[in-house]
């Protein structure tokens, strides 16, 4: 969904959009999972990132200007754990249970006029 909003900085209001937001890459180059004895299951991701393309616009009192833009976040962990209870109505269900990121780098690039 597009981000709409404002912010209030020093003599007035900045209006944003960020639209066309579109995921065009993600990497998992070290992921694991295992099995945690009588409670669940553990999911483990390192050095994971993202990519992401979107349009922006902005507006004061003073101007206005947009284009597009790119997010890059790199080396993320993540570590989620799920349990795993068994219901007897429905069977096995998931649940998660617990989940930690820690975000690394983020690079952002925001190129004028679209």
């Amino acid at each position: 969904p597009d981000l709409t909003g404002h912010e209030k900085f020093g003599l007035g209001n900045v209006k944003y959009n960020i639209s066309r937001i579109h995921v065009t890459a993600v990497e998992l180059p070290s992921a694991s999972i295992s099995l945690l004895p009588g409670s669940g299951i553990k999911l483990v991701i390192g050095n994971a990132s993202l990519t992401i393309d979107m349009n922006w616009n902005i507006r004061t009192w003073m101007f206005k200007d947009n284009g597009r833009g790119t997010v890059h976040i790199s080396k993320v962990f993540v570590t989620a754990i799920f349990s795993t209870p068994l219901d007897n109505a429905m069977g096995v269900a998931i649940a998660l249970t617990s989940c930690r990121t820690t975000p690394g780098d983020v690079d952002i690039k925001l190129n004028g006029k679209t």
